[in-house]
């Protein structure tokens, strides 16, 4: 952020009232006026802050989802994901999952909030899912040459996705880890 400092407690109040604006009215009807109103900031500061309400949107998910999946190593790949399953809870999973439905619909309308939560969420994401089966890669655990590997972060939004969509029935973690163990395991050959 540029201009104006906020304190990490303050910018945690503004990124709470954004995504409390999210959740009770959906991105498009989340205006830049309504977020200066909860937050009491003016809203000049912040466009002057984020520049666009796709920006902030994308830096309160961030902000609030602060997972650094590439700092999770327990020595093998079985380990980290079962230690990334158990960095959330049933309720956030469940909250998080309409966030992004909602999100998901709105940015195929958007390339302005499509651009953002690929750079600021999803490249993150897979990154750091990246980085921990290059781990795997080196420790002999996934063959270099499997073609799974390349779409893990697809299997993973995937199961998201379909949960939703099959069961109507919001993604949990006894859910995730059956599909890890039943799915992504065996694609990999672990």
């Amino acid at each position: 952020m540029a201009g104006t400092r906020f304190t990490p407690e303050r910018e945690g109040e503004l990124y709470t009232a954004v995504l409390g604006l999210l959740r009770d009215v959906g991105y498009d009807a989340l205006t830049m006026d309504a977020v200066a109103a909860r937050a009491r900031i003016s809203k000049a500061t912040l466009y002057r802050q984020w520049g666009s309400k796709a920006e902030l949107v994308v830096r309160a998910l961030r902000c609030e989802k602060p997972v650094f999946l590439d700092e999770v190593d327990t020595g093998s790949l079985r380990g980290d994901l079962e230690a990334v399953l158990e960095m959330t809870d049933d309720d956030r999973l469940e909250q998080d999952t309409a966030l992004m439905r909602g999100l998901m619909q709105a940015a195929s309308g958007s390339d302005e909030l499509h651009g953002a939560l690929i750079s600021q969420l999803i490249n993150p994401e897979t990154d750091g899912v990246d980085t921990l089966l290059r781990r795997a890669v080196a420790r002999g655990e996934v063959a270099a040459d499997n073609p799974a590997l390349g779409y893990v972060p697809h299997m993973m939004i995937g199961a998201l996705a379909a949960r939703l969509l099959i069961e109507n029935r919001p993604v949990d973690r006894a859910f995730l880890r059956h599909y890890v163990h039943s799915v992504v395991f065996p694609a990999l050959g672990v």
